[in-house]
């Protein structure tokens, strides 16, 4: 029996992780601080090889939390 995951990533918006170059385009901050925040632990995150990835839907939770 196999598995389709794509109904799955269509109902996420095509993404389940966000990479750390997103995370700081989406913040309007650089790398170096992407990851830094990354690095926090505020977010949930996967290393695969030297990638690392962020789980979109924790980061839009938290991003969601923040006072502006």
């Amino acid at each position: 029996m196999s598995i389709d995951h794509g109904d799955t990533n269509k109902s996420l918006g095509g993404k389940r992780t966000y990479t750390v170059e997103e995370i700081a385009k989406i913040l309007g901050i650089g790398r170096t601080a992407a990851y830094n925040l990354v690095h926090s632990g505020v977010f949930k995150m996967v290393r695969i090889g030297s990638s690392i990835r962020v789980s979109k839907v924790s980061f839009d939770d938290w991003l969601d939390k923040q006072t502006l």
